[in-house]
């Protein structure tokens, strides 16, 4: 196939974006990724997966203060009752979908921190995103705090990478960013044939260079769809991703997460030298018809998770695995009339892995009558769990990352 015609083929499909093809930047494969596999890393060298809830993930029906008479005065219909919830004490328990998770918490292996936020919140998704991925509550810059540490790290693009459809600002810095290596069905005319498609991903003589790299980007994803197909076709994550809605107007990857952690984890026991993995999951705006859908959501996000962990623990490189989950915001306490939840506060962040020292709640449960005109009052600075993950998973000095920040959230990690 000629290189005009590969080139049509490509721009038209949206393998890969015009600029991108053009400037040849920021264009990584899976066997880019791969081809790191055995390069020489610190002994102590941890691995950080984060996944990212995009619609505002409603902190009290994932963290259930099941025995508190206000939570139940507030919720009405979406209230779990004691019965129902998993328990994690005789105060809180884990909405009843997080099965994997809970044994996690038994095992040690999940710490959850409550009341986490930041001053002067921001209800709007988009803007409270870039608070939280850049690091900074006053003014978010174009930096995010895990670019900044590929900055001051001076790394190679592929030690932080994103199975997400664009790169997200978290992983962009100042003079380095991070690899975007995303996932996704191949969608082409039933008339093109798999010879096809081999034609399309083979380098031609005499062709320039990056369209060579544009056809080795289009015959990955050829290969990375099918790898992720067989992964799902072996394991149905009991079914938890069979209505996923792919990406979602608040963002969110398009493949589901199940499929973007079989990836991750392909590359953690292959022993890449990546050191950072962004995965995200949308879908979690529940405005109305809240307690059935946030269920859904969360039994796919347990599944998977779940999963990656349980396949994690097998292995040496997959038990130095810390996996990091956060929402740009959680949900108001008090239920809408529309049995759904709106723009709220503070929330929680789950710390999962074979290194964490788990089985904690870190934090009160704020306050579900002393409230922030209607929100929760968080306790706990977003950028002190930053700091404790720069600290214990990447060994970084926060303070170089997150603009003199320091934290003090120790013993996260054993």
């Amino acid at each position: 196939m000629d290189t005009v015609t590969r080139r049509k083929f490509l721009l038209a499909s949206g393998v890969v974006g015009g600029t991108a093809l053009a400037a040849g930047a920021g264009v990584y494969t899976i066997a880019d990724i791969l081809a790191t596999a055995g390069e020489p890393t610190a002994a102590a060298d941890r691995t950080l997966v984060l996944v990212t809830l995009y619609g505002g993930n409603d902190g009290l029906a994932t963290v259930i203060p099941y025995a508190d008479p206000a939570y139940h005065d507030a919720r009405g219909e979406l209230a779990y009752e004691a019965s129902e919830v998993l328990r994690l004490d005789e105060h809180t328990g884990l909405n009843p979908a997080m099965t994997g998770l809970h044994s996690a918490y038994d095992r040690k292996e999940l710490t959850i921190v409550r009341g986490v936020g930041y001053p002067k919140p921001d209800r709007s998704h988009f803007r409270s995103m870039d608070i939280w991925q850049t690091a900074d509550p006053v003014r978010p810059g174009a930096t995010g705090w895990l670019g900044r540490w590929l900055d001051q790290a001076g790394r190679d693009p592929r030690s932080a990478i994103s199975l997400e459809p664009v790169l997200p600002p978290v992983l962009a810095g100042a003079t380095c960013a991070g690899a975007a290596v995303p996932l996704g069905s191949v969608a082409v005319p039933k008339s093109v044939t798999d010879a096809d498609l081999r034609a399309l991903g083979a380098a031609m003589p005499g062709e320039p260079a990056l369209q060579a790299r544009a056809a080795a980007c289009f015959g990955d994803l050829v290969s990375v769809d099918k790898l992720v197909t067989a992964a799902l076709a072996d394991d149905d994550h009991d079914g938890a991703d069979d209505d996923h809605d792919p990406a979602t107007g608040t963002g969110g990857a398009q493949s589901p997460l199940a499929a973007q952690l079989d990836l991750v984890a392909t590359c953690v026991e292959a022993g890449v030298m990546t050191r950072v993995f962004s995965v995200s999951m949308g879908g979690f705006d529940f405005h109305a018809g809240e307690k059935a859908g946030e269920q859904t959501q969360l039994k796919t996000v347990d599944s998977a998770i779940g999963g990656f962990l349980d396949r994690m623990k097998r292995t040496e490189n997959g038990r130095k695995v810390v996996v990091m989950v956060y929402s740009e915001f959680g949900r108001r306490v008090r239920a809408n009339a529309s049995d759904g939840t709106d723009h709220g506060t503070a929330s929680n962040i789950l710390i999962a892995g074979a290194g964490v020292a788990g089985g904690r709640l870190i934090g009160d449960q704020p306050s579900l009558t002393d409230l922030d005109n209607g929100d929760l009052k968080f306790h706990t600075d977003f950028r002190d769990v930053y700091a404790a993950v720069l600290t214990g998973v990447l060994g970084a000095d926060p303070a170089h990352v997150l603009n003199g920040w320091k934290g003090d959230l120790a013993g996260l990690f054993r």
